[in-house]
């Protein structure tokens, strides 16, 4: 319907050029607005966050495709800032009319490598990441042959001939003032919604006031020892304190039972819900007798339960989480 209205349109020369150059602002603005997003939230890193404590003792071989990207990237912060910075420069220099081809070539490389990613690992916006592409490539398609002459040939390269939006030099430059404030715009809502994100889900967010991986040591149900065997489906190896709403036990088959929780620091208890059954309840207190020592006692599911539990060193445990940047390294890095 949009291509029969356009050619209905367009049929005069004058008419063609109206609709041409105000479909090129608009998608220079789309492309803009998306570049500007996605590398904001990478400079800010919310995208791809630090792997959280619960993933770190999964193994590899459980994780789809997307979820090792995403993970990768984020136990890198600093290629994910990087990317960002890339995607924010391509983004900003569309804002600028005059910086339109630097900034679409910029975006392209860009989109281009999303675009494949996207492909490779299975992550669900490839048609969208591949619209990304094409909307860079109708941006840069005027300046093919200015381009081809530039890397091809010796001949000369004379200016680009994108028409003005207006036919008078005022309204040019009140349409150029427009056209940072709302760059500017997209900048700062971008920048404030990463910033809370940051807060909320990312690394800034608020800690558990028992944050940590917590290997249960010794567990006992109504009084009863149990041994720490694979078979024991009752049994619990480790709990997993990370935000001060939620926590997670592991069982010994390693499967993760995930828990609504409530901690009083003041009152030394732990209070624990579940989403799928608004009725249900547990409790605990606990007594943290070092700083990597914690002692629960508590009743769950009818029966009382003890556990003792011993705080995992995550630097000495994972390595992902120890190792950092090396600028001399004569072998690879392989524990």
């Amino acid at each position: 319907m949009a291509t029969f209205i356009w050619s209905i349109l367009d049929r005069r020369r004058e008419n063609y050029v109206t609709l041409y150059k105000w479909f090129r602002l608009f998608i220079r603005f789309a492309l803009a607005s998306q570049m500007i997003a996605y590398g904001m939230s990478k400079v800010i890193p919310v995208e791809m966050p630090f792997p959280y404590l619960s993933l770190l003792i999964r193994p590899y071989g459980t994780f789809l495709p997307m979820a090792i990207l995403w993970l990768s990237i984020g136990s890198s912060p600093a290629y994910e800032i990087f990317a960002g910075c890339a995607e924010m420069l391509g983004g900003i220099l569309l804002i600028f009319p005059r910086a339109t081809m630097l900034g679409a070539l910029i975006c392209l490389v860009d989109v281009i490598q999303v675009f494949a990613l996207n492909m490779t690992y299975d992550v669900p916006v490839k048609l969208f990441s591949f619209h990304l592409v094409l909307m860079a490539l109708f941006l840069l398609a005027p300046e093919f042959s200015r381009l081809a002459g530039f890397f091809l040939s010796d001949r000369a390269v004379g200016p680009s001939k994108q028409p003005q939006l207006f036919g008078n030099r005022r309204a040019n430059r009140i349409a150029f003032a427009a056209q940072i404030v709302l760059g500017v715009w997209l900048v700062g809502l971008n920048t404030y919604s990463s910033w809370s994100a940051w807060h909320t889900y990312g690394d800034g967010r608020p800690r558990s006031a028992l944050y940590g991986l917590w290997n249960v040591d010794q567990f006992s149900i109504d009084g009863v020892l149990r041994s720490p065997l694979l078979t024991d489906y009752v049994r619990w190896r480790r709990a997993i304190f990370e935000v001060p709403d939620r926590m997670y036990f592991e069982g010994m088959d390693g499967s993760l039972a995930r828990y609504g929780a409530s901690i009083n620091d003041n009152d030394k208890t732990l209070a624990l819900t579940k989403e799928s059954d608004q009725g249900w309840r547990a409790s605990f207190h606990f007594q943290r007798l070092a700083q990597d020592q914690l002692i629960l006692d508590g009743s769950m599911d009818g029966h009382t339960m003890h556990m003792q539990l011993r705080l995992v060193d995550l630097k000495n445990k994972f390595s992902l989480v120890k190792r950092r940047f090396h600028w001399i390294q004569e072998y690879p890095y392989t524990p």
